[in-house]
């Protein structure tokens, strides 16, 4: 289900990247890229737990970091990179920053709002329809996250996975 380009692979590595240091505050982790062209312009992690703020999942630290970079919220021309399917939240914050394309590294089948539980960015009913690209670097993006999660476990055996 992958239409993936060599520079996907290349962004999708900056988010994985970015995941990976969401991990290191004790966040799931979660990365995201905003590109333009072949432009990183804003990167984002997972920061709910630094940050104490339920909003803080990595693709609207993100597009809020991309939008004041560039000046305007609208974001038309640009590619997001998100290492895990992005949640309801996320998925309508993509929409309403008008994206261009999204490229996914795993699905989220718990909570995934973009071809897992929803397809919020292919729904005809709502602003516009995003394309979207599955399973690039997706080997990568499970393994963080079964690192991060058995690493919790073995912390507390009664941890959530959420």
């Amino acid at each position: 289900m992958s239409n993936a380009t060599s520079s996907d692979e290349t962004f999708m590595a900056i988010a994985l990247a970015a995941a990976r240091a969401a991990a290191t505050h004790n966040d799931v982790p979660i990365g995201c890229v905003v590109v333009v062209g072949d432009e990183v312009v804003a990167t984002g992690e997972n920061r709910r737990e630094v940050d104490a703020d339920p909003t803080a999942h990595a693709e609207i630290v993100a597009l809020r970091a991309a939008a004041e970079a560039r000046g305007r919220w609208r974001l038309e021309d640009a590619t997001v990179y998100v290492s895990v399917e992005p949640c309801v939240m996320c998925a309508g914050a993509l929409l309403n920053a008008r994206v261009a394309r999204v490229v996914i590294g795993v699905l989220d089948e718990k909570a995934g709002a973009v071809g897992s539980r929803y397809n919020v960015l292919a729904d005809p009913r709502l602003l516009h329809e995003v394309p979207v690209t599955y399973d690039v670097e997706a080997e990568a993006s499970v393994a963080l996250l079964r690192e991060f999660f058995a690493a919790r476990r073995g912390a507390d055996p009664h941890v959530d996975d959420d």
